[in-house]
């Protein structure tokens, strides 16, 4: 459950991340709303996108490093014929084509995404190289050698297209770490052409569907008439694809206290050394998330919020 403990909001808002926020804007934001220094963001969205942006509140802010690996889903718009150096619609025009891109070349040149995709990432990202953030250099002139990551691609569908503007988007579903504005100069490459991206909204990530999202005026509001608690979600739903092992008043103090309990002993029977577990204390309350030490035979805790 989401709650108020000590006065502090414990949990996860969802925000409807506005245009021209960083996700440390949103958090900067909800910080002077909530009045609490203990607040994270779930995953970086660039100024120009908008949408989910899962927040963790109080607590919840613990879980940041440790969330299970997900896809995200994005609605992306695009022009063809331009490149800029930030590849999307703000930075600066470095290169332009006339090639023509019809729909059915379009559509093929995305679906040859589909899968297992090497991504280098943009000079304009927060990928650190030596310490320092990628689009730091950027802005200092330098070009630094990157090395290719491995993304997977679940689907991409082409909504719309229209071959007079080369203007169009698309919907698409990746795992964590893929830069749309690069799948999208690379589609276009593989057409001998430019494209950026124009516009960008997240539209799911983490579980969550921008459809439950809040903007932060909605919070204000809330905070407004002492209602901030409706906003909050249960920091459990973002760990719900890990098993939960619920203790006893007994069993809860003990764990609580640092006591190392046996996998039997909280109802987990089968289990590898790469299982995570959603310990519930007898109360409701998520109050860690653990794994198996198979050599020791007990439950570890992994982060603890309590």
């Amino acid at each position: 459950m989401a709650e108020i403990n000590n006065n502090e909001p414990f949990g996860i808002i969802l925000i409807n991340k506005p245009q021209d926020f960083t996700s440390f804007d949103v958090c900067a934001k909800l910080r002077g709303i909530l009045k609490t220094k203990r607040i994270g963001h779930t995953g970086t969205l660039d100024p120009l996108a908008t949408g989910v942006l899962p927040v963790l509140i109080g607590k919840a802010a613990r879980a940041a490093d440790i969330l299970p690996e997900g896809g995200k889903e994005y609605r992306a718009s695009f022009k063809l014929g331009i490149d800029t150096d930030t590849q999307d619609i703000t930075g600066k025009v470095i290169r332009q084509s006339d090639r023509s891109v019809l729909k059915n070349e379009l559509e093929k040149a995305f679906e040859g995404f589909v899968g297992e995709y090497m991504q280098t990432p943009p000079m304009y990202s927060a990928v650190k190289v030596d310490g320092k953030k990628l689009y730091e250099y950027a802005r200092e002139g330098k070009e630094i050698k990157r090395e290719p990551k491995k993304r997977y691609i679940d689907f991409i569908r082409l909504e719309e297209y229209d071959e007079s503007t080369r203007e169009g988007v698309i919907t698409v579903s990746v795992s964590k770490g893929t830069y749309i504005r690069t799948l999208i100069a690379d589609a276009a490459a593989r057409l001998k052409t430019y494209g950026v991206m124009t516009a960008l909204v997240r539209t799911k990530a983490n579980g969550f569907d921008i459809k439950d999202c809040l903007t932060l005026e909605q919070v204000q509001a809330l905070a407004d008439k002492g209602e901030i608690f409706k906003a909050l979600t249960s920091l459990e739903s973002i760990f719900d694809i890990y098993p939960r092992a619920v203790l006893d008043k007994h069993k809860t103090k003990l764990y609580k206290n640092g006591v190392k309990l046996r996998p039997e002993q909280i109802g987990i029977k089968a289990f590898d050394e790469n299982s995570r577990y959603r310990i519930i204390s007898d109360e409701g309350r998520l109050i860690s998330v653990a794994f198996i030490d198979v050599n020791k035979n007990e439950v570890r805790s992994l982060r603890n919020f309590y």
